[in-house]
């Protein structure tokens, strides 16, 4: 019996997910890899961050977008797995927003963290 945790998330850009978590500064591994789980189980995964205590946490394409994967028994991060989650899809919508609205010639006018732990972007672009 596995005991891999799937998290679904609504996370589909593996560029914006890999910036997201170094904005987090998580230290991320890419590429096809193995998440390490329960009595020497794996499980296939785009992103895997390793954790001291030899379960990992990945980031698996399910064919619609990337899901957490873990063992949450063993889950070894300094806050909860859905605040983790949380945290992650912030900036990855953060990193998403700049990266499209650069592709439309929009830079970036202001930005301000709202004690919320929102954020606040104004996008701004000149046309002659």
């Amino acid at each position: 019996m596995s005991h891999f945790s799937q998290i679904k998330t609504q996370i589909r850009n593996l560029t914006s997910l890999k910036a997201a978590l170094s904005d987090l500064e998580i230290d991320w591994k890419s590429g096809s890899k193995e998440v390490r789980g329960y009595q020497g189980q794996t499980r296939p995964a785009e992103i895997t961050i390793e954790q001291d205590n030899g379960y990992d946490i990945g980031f698996c394409w399910n064919g619609s977008e990337y899901e957490l994967v873990a063992d949450l028994q063993f889950w070894q991060q300094p806050i909860p797995v859905q605040l983790f989650v949380n945290k992650v899809t912030q900036r990855y919508a953060y990193q998403t927003v700049v990266s499209q609205s650069n592709k439309q010639g929009f830079q970036i006018a202001e930005q301000q963290q709202n004690q919320d732990g929102s954020i606040r972007l104004v996008v701004q672009r000149w046309s002659a």
